[in-house]
């Protein structure tokens, strides 16, 4: 039997040492590299996933959208004006309206205040181009009261059977008149100023309902080393601070039909009302159709959801057994 020297035993052992040592190194390290290989190649395909990209960009937008909604404009990006700040009139305050709500709707009564506001007061100077006396009919009118009211004026119509022009009571199907024939004659009544048609004014100017409300209460003196030319009157709210139009609410100016007390602010918010129902006809049944749809399409969502878990319940909760095969010759 052949025996090793114990001398060269040791160096053996001694020598063959680093060999393990570095093959269990390079294994582990092939390990390490294999797993994070997969660590990153998971990390990677989860950033680049469209559905990550899809989620990041509509996280953005709508930090955006929702910051500049409490705030107005965003603090690292510059705004360009036509005129400065100060030209554009004091920012009006928020009024809690009745119908500002989501599930609220217009007040019917003051709707119906503010169209005998306008009809006695605004409408001397200002038309309603796009309101015909039907649309009052089922919102602050009944049928009688809105043709009763159409009656009342001259329309000019025809031709007749001989070619000439005529006039007739007005019916449901008229608009409600404008007060000057054209618009030179509305400028000629105005010192050159042209009254706007108060149709869409709710929606045409920026703050809305509270713009108008405050510009309608706002007349006051001008303030010290605040020169107003003749003919003109000092609004902080208007754009420049001079407005043409006089004020023109004053308390008492009506008298409502249903005992209301006509003060300046009562009439003010029953015209600004009726102004944004001319603006917004659809405004109620709009809500309306609106919290149905959600109804409809949450119940159905959540029948999907329903479905879609019964459907896949079976293959998500399935278990796969692999059996291999017996080598039969053995």
């Amino acid at each position: 039997m052949f025996k090793l020297p114990l001398g060269a035993l040791r160096s053996q052992l001694v020598r063959s040492a680093p060999r393990s040592t570095a093959s269990a190194t390079r294994s582990a390290s092939v390990r390490f590299a294999s797993t994070n290989s997969t660590s990153s190649g998971t990390l990677e395909s989860l950033l680049t996933s469209r559905a990550s990209l899809v989620s990041v960009t509509l996280f953005s937008v709508g930090s955006i959208a929702w910051y500049t909604h409490l705030y107005g404009s965003l603090p690292f990006i510059g705004e360009a004006h036509a005129s400065s700040l100060a030209d554009e009139g004091l920012h009006p305050p928020a009024y809690p309206w009745p119908h500002k709500g989501w599930f609220d709707t217009f007040d019917h009564a003051s709707i119906r205040r503010g169209f005998q506001v306008y009809r006695e007061v605004c409408a001397a100077c200002h038309s309603l181009d796009r309101i015909a006396w039907r649309n009052l009919v089922g919102v602050s009118h009944t049928v009688d009261e809105a043709r009763a009211l159409a009656e009342d004026i001259e329309y000019t119509d025809g031709p007749d059977d001989n070619g000439e022009m005529f006039q007739r009571p007005g019916k449901l199907s008229d608009y409600l008149p404008a007060p000057y024939p054209n618009e030179e004659a509305a400028r000629a009544s105005n010192s050159g100023a042209l009254p706007p048609d108060l149709s869409l004014i709710v929606k045409a100017r920026h703050g809305g309902a509270d713009y108008i409300f405050s510009l309608l209460t706002g007349y006051i003196d001008p303030p010290a080393g605040v020169e107003i030319r003749e003919g003109m009157n000092y609004n902080p709210y208007f754009p420049g601070g001079a407005i043409s139009m006089a004020r023109v609410l004053f308390d008492g100016l009506v008298e409502y039909d249903d005992g209301t007390p006509a003060t300046t602010s009562q009439m003010a918010k029953d015209v600004v009302t009726f102004l944004n129902w001319a603006a917004e006809p659809e405004h109620d049944e709009r809500k309306k159709m609106g919290l149905k749809a959600v109804i409809v399409f949450s119940t159905l969502f959540a029948i999907s959801i329903y479905v879609k878990r019964f459907k896949w319940s079976v293959i998500k909760n399935r278990r796969i057994f692999y059996k291999p095969p017996t080598d039969q010759a053995h």
